[in-house]
Formats: structure tokens, sequence, C-alpha cells
């Protein structure tokens, strides 16, 4: 199985944001993130998902914890309503963020994944990376000319 750890952080809601992505392969720990200059949380707690899965093989079997109750819920509850009600919530508006829920949901299609959530900052190993890592990302996007 392999394992991935998500998050994502934002510097005002929205502002600058970045993501991360740890993904464990045979005890290998690879970090993959990435910064926008204007985005939101929900929005890079999206994206460090869907570029931590679109790193892997099809069919691969998966293990994603995130601290995202929304990422989490979003992909194994909530979807399955939205897609059904013409990507509407069920007050009838349109959902946040449908274009990066669509590119989960096709490639949650391509994989066996297991979610699981974990409380943020609460001293979790690879959750406390994958925080610094997309905190890096924004520092690093910000510092570039």
């Amino acid at each position: 199985m392999i394992e991935v750890f998500t998050d994502g952080a934002c510097r005002g809601n929205p502002g600058p944001g970045g993501w991360a992505a740890l993904i464990r392969r045979d005890g290998v720990e690879r970090v993959y993130a990435g910064a926008e200059a204007q985005t939101t949380n929900n929005q890079m707690e999206l994206m460090a998902a869907i570029q931590g899965l679109e790193q892997l093989d099809p069919q691969a079997v998966v293990s994603l914890t995130t601290d995202s109750q929304y990422v989490r819920q979003g992909i194994t509850q909530w979807i399955h309503g939205w897609k059904r009600n013409g990507w509407q919530t069920s007050q009838r508006k349109p959902v946040k963020n449908r274009e990066l829920w669509q590119r989960l949901d096709s490639v949650v299609a391509a994989l066996q994944v297991e979610w699981h959530w974990v409380k943020g900052h609460s001293g979790h190993r690879e959750n406390e990376l994958v925080d610094e890592a997309a905190n890096a990302a924004i520092d690093a996007m910000k510092a570039a000319p």
C-alpha cells in the first residue's frame, strides 16, 4: 500500500497559498509542493490531494491522510449528491471549487483510495512535514523575482 499525506495552507483566505503531499512507497518518502498567489485554504487542501494522487500509477492501492474534513467528507460523502444534482448543493447552489472536485474525482476513479483524517497541528509527524512544506512553498513563491 502506498501512503499519501496531504496539507494545504493559506495566508489570508483568500490569499497566497501552498499545498504539499508526502508519498511513502516501500519506505521511501518524497514530498511534492507548490503554491499559488491568490487562492483559498480549501482549494489548497484539494490541490494537495490531487497532486499527491496524480503522482501514482493507475490501480494503485492508497492510504491518504488529510487534516481536512472538507476534503475527506467531500470525496467520500458529499460528491455523490453533487453529481446527482448536476454539481449543485442540497440548497441548489453551485458547488464551490467544482473544477477541483471534478479533477479529484477523476484521479480517484483510477485508484483504490482509503481516506483518513488526522487533527492538524497535533504533532502527527507526516502532517507536520506537509504543513511545513506547504508553507515553505508559499515563502519560495513570495521570494521569487
